[in-house]
């Protein structure tokens, strides 16, 4: 056997345990789902059935952390986005001496244990609020918001930072020059710019906040989220309706990608089109021009 079979097969067995590592725990929950067996089990294989996808349905404290974990998801959008994007534009404005002590500042929340972070927004938010007299604000669904934003903000900080390298600052100075004012400036020229990055900041942001577990169990108070029901219930002994859960969620991850992916070819074939049909309106007012040059 040559050097070069022994590779291929050696590259073809890592990749075979590489996968089955990665998707092997899916497929068995995957199984589970639809087996009648009251316990999550893929042997023995009692029958089909969708059983649990009506139990998890009619689960009320699943539907109810669901909830509320998809509004908290939206307000950490709404928030950390905004705040990313003002935090990555303010580092290309501060001097480069400054720059290394600021990035330490703003990025040290996501260096920061989830749990300290809990605590301490429920610590600060429950003295400021007795303080001012906005007691209203010492909420459940308010503290998890600002706890997940914290640091959530720093990694679309991150993301817009990554994107606004390859931003050409001279079309800035291009539309001050034409008259336009700052605010004209940026929502008709660096938005456009960073659409890409907003929306992977946006994703990137309400998945962190959907999943998080650390910082909500504690900012969260009595109220709860998905995360947090779901501790409690694997306590307590799974049930085949969490693997439901699971399978609607990774499903519905996978449409999203999908439709995501379809958009983006689409878009990238209407752009090439485009650029095609100018490629071709100038090359046909060339050419009189070309001939009568000649």
């Amino acid at each position: 056997m040559s050097a070069q079979t022994v590779r291929r097969l050696s590259i073809l067995l890592y990749l075979i345990v590489f996968f089955a590592y990665l998707f092997a725990p899916l497929v068995f929950m995957g199984i589970t789902a639809f087996n009648t067996s009251a316990y999550p089990q893929v042997m023995p294989f009692e029958g089909f059935t969708l059983h649990w996808f009506a139990a998890l349905a009619n689960d009320e404290d699943l539907m109810y952390g669901l909830r509320n974990s998809l509004r908290i998801g939206v307000f950490v959008v709404l928030l950390s986005v905004p705040l990313g994007l003002a935090g990555a534009l303010v580092m290309q404005q501060v001097y480069a001496r400054a720059r290394s002590l600021y990035y330490l500042v703003v990025v040290s929340p996501i260096l920061t244990p989830g749990v300290i972070i809990g605590i301490s927004t429920v610590i600060f938010w429950r003295e400021f609020t007795g303080l001012t007299g906005t007691r209203f604000l010492y909420d459940g669904t308010v503290l998890a918001v600002l706890g997940q934003s914290s640091f959530i903000s720093a990694y679309c900080m991150l993301v817009f930072m990554a994107r606004l390298q390859r931003f050409d600052r001279s079309l800035e100075e291009a539309g001050l020059d034409l008259g336009a004012s700052h605010t004209q400036v940026f929502l008709h020229i660096l938005v456009p710019f960073l659409r890409p990055a907003i929306f992977s900041a946006a994703v990137l942001a309400f998945l962190s906040s959907f999943e998080n577990y650390n910082t909500t169990t504690f900012a969260i108070l009595a109220d709860k989220t998905l995360t947090t029901v779901l501790a409690g219930r694997m306590r307590q002994g799974t049930t085949p309706a969490l693997s439901a859960l699971a399978v609607s969620i990774i499903v519905l991850t996978v449409c999203g990608a999908v439709a995501y992916e379809a958009l983006k070819r689409r878009e990238d074939v209407r752009k090439t089109a485009e650029q095609r049909v100018a490629a071709e309106a100038e090359r046909e007012e060339l050419g009189p021009a070309a001939a009568q040059a000649a």
